[in-house]
């Protein structure tokens, strides 16, 4: 049973939605605030949390600032309506997808479970053939999907997983391009809709987690209007 923290200052949506996931089968813990939602991930992480932006004592973006120091568990952003800079800025930090609100308990539901299966899939070594389980080596890049890590040079990066998934899908055929439809199927579950610029925000994320363990790193090129492409040293 998968662990699902919401974090959220609108007890009338903590109420619904827990009760929504309860009766999903998964267990649920619910916060009012940043900080509440952080003292207890310090004692005991959960598989996933859904985040609320805007939130008394410390908020969303914090919140998840301060998690991507420690974990890559998925994150979810619920945002308001029409704040499209706090989706990209999200994303930008380290959040796998984000979710509008208001919102259907049941689209959360499907984005919930899609993440979920990914990190099962890397976890389990499901996520393709049997080829691309096996450690990949790419000049000084490392992956091991089947313990979810990845090294540069012999330094560990912490990706989340749809880094690494956009990562390994770059890096598995080097010099050739990847549209950003593509990594779309690669990274998201076809029930889950995103757009050119949730792509781009990953990317943009991923390199500068590389470039944190090496100033130098340009593996990955951007081919503007068409994709990206993996080049190896």
């Amino acid at each position: 049973m998968s662990r699902i923290a919401l974090v959220d200052d609108d007890r009338n949506i903590l109420t619904s939605v827990s009760m929504t996931l309860e009766a999903e089968g998964f267990e649920v813990e619910t916060y009012n605030d940043g900080q509440s939602a952080l003292d207890a991930f310090n004692k005991r992480m959960p598989d996933m949390a859904v985040l609320d932006i805007k939130m008394p004592r410390m908020d969303g973006m914090d919140l998840l600032q301060r998690l991507r120091q420690k974990t890559s568990m998925p994150i979810i952003f619920l945002t308001s309506k029409d704040d499209e800079i706090d989706e990209v800025l999200g994303l930008r930090m380290g959040a796998d997808d984000y979710v509008k609100k208001p919102f259907s308990q049941r689209l959360l539901v499907e984005r919930i479970r899609a993440l979920l299966r990914r990190q099962e899939a890397i976890a389990t070594g499901e996520v393709a053939t049997t080829e691309e389980t096996k450690i990949m080596t790419r000049g000084s890049l490392t992956m091991d999907p089947l313990r979810h890590s990845v090294s540069w040079k012999g330094r560990d990066v912490a990706l989340t997983v749809t880094e690494f998934l956009l990562l390994q899908a770059l890096a598995q055929r080097p010099g050739f391009v990847k549209s950003r439809d593509q990594l779309m199927d690669v990274a998201y579950d076809d029930q889950v809709y995103v757009d050119d610029r949730t792509i781009d925000s990953h990317i943009k994320r991923l390199r500068k987690k590389m470039r944190m363990v090496d100033d130098d790193f340009s593996a990955i090129e951007t081919l503007y209007g068409i994709g990206y492409r993996y080049n190896e040293e």
